[in-house]
């Protein structure tokens, strides 16, 4: 590998002048560092960043962890997230948890070695062993796409129980009674927790049955498992008249089954998902859904890391739970009037 040393041989000036002359410091006259430049172009030499960051105290980069690299709302986020903070000249390092609280834990603390200057990660629930790393870190910890109650750090998201409870009144609304939710088995510890309370509320509010809860699978809920699921629908449930999924994805599945099935949607059963994937806006008939923009929930937490670290006292300036709006899109496999 080409050293900084090779290169300060090759300009004939000192190593101190070479790092100066990549760091654009002043000292170093503009001939000087466009002669430098040259050779460092010319002999291809890569920066250790490693021995910049013991001198700076800084890593030049954030950590961000995602549960699942499939979901487009997921790969959506850490688009906007990139791109507005690599504006900064940050870099992001991303971590894979396969909706795993182990594998979470894990993660942070193999991110936490490489001394991040931040950490951003969506909310599913954390060990005991992770909030007490993350607490511990004195870096910025922003949770993403929902507001715990006892938040580590920042949150940037939106109450997923509020917004499922919004949904289930529009279906109430909208004349469906024996409305059934769709989720996975094995979520006490996640989002889809959240979204399953609020069903559970707004049915009890209206003074209705919220037992039709039909559990599958485990985290996250696939197209497979919702169509597994219309094909299968009756035998959970012979009264059903609407069935509200946990994500868009098990919606596409269960739309696709029941009119397989010769189930006429809406009237007969109608649809309902989370999230406003794609996948809801082209289906036949498309799907009713909440929508919320994951490209601004990686937007804002950016501007937020971008901030908190450009400024020393914006961790007691920053407020500390910023909120993303989210919206129901209600389309054609619900009624639109009662």
């Amino acid at each position: 590998m080409v050293t900084m040393e090779d290169v300060a041989k090759a300009a004939g000036v000192s190593r101190m002048t070479v790092s100066r002359a990549m760091r654009a410091d002043g000292s170093v006259s503009q001939s000087t560092r466009d002669r430098i430049m040259k050779i460092v172009d010319k002999m291809n030499y890569v920066p250790d960043q490693m021995a910049g960051s013991l001198s700076t105290k800084r890593s030049g980069f954030v950590a961000t962890l995602v549960p699942s690299l499939n979901n487009v709302h997921y790969a959506k986020m850490v688009q906007a997230l990139t791109e507005t903070i690599e504006s900064t000249g940050l870099q992001i390092l991303l971590g894979h948890t396969d909706y795993s609280m182990a594998r979470e834990e894990e993660l942070i603390e193999s991110m936490l070695k490489r001394r991040p200057e931040a950490i951003a990660l969506p909310f599913d629930g954390h060990t005991a062993r992770t909030v007490k790393l993350l607490k511990q870190a004195q870096i910025p910890v922003i949770e993403l796409w929902e507001t715990p109650v006892k938040p580590i750090g920042y949150t940037v998201g939106f109450s997923n129980e509020q917004a499922s409870y919004m949904m289930t009144e529009k279906l109430i609304e909208l004349g469906y009674k024996n409305i059934a939710f769709l989720c996975e088995t094995n979520d006490e510890w996640t989002r889809g927790a959240a979204r399953r309370a609020g069903f559970g509320s707004a049915m009890e509010a209206a003074g209705l049955s919220s037992h039709r809860m039909i559990r599958y699978g485990n985290p996250p809920m696939s197209i497979k498992d919702g169509y597994y699921i219309g094909k299968n629908l009756k035998e959970y449930y012979s009264d059903i008249d609407c069935v509200f999924c946990v994500s868009d994805s098990p919606a596409f599945g269960v739309l696709q089954a029941l009119q397989e099935n010769g189930v006429q949607v809406p009237n007969e059963v109608g649809v309902a998902g989370f999230g406003n994937f794609e996948v809801s806006s082209f289906s036949m008939p498309s799907i009713s859904t909440v929508t919320v923009d994951p490209a601004e929930v990686g937007r804002i937490a950016a501007e937020l890391v971008i901030r908190l670290l450009s400024d020393e006292d914006g961790l007691k300036k920053e407020p500390k739970k910023l909120k993303i709006e989210v919206s129901l899109s209600m389309r054609d496999s619900t009624r639109l009037t009662p």
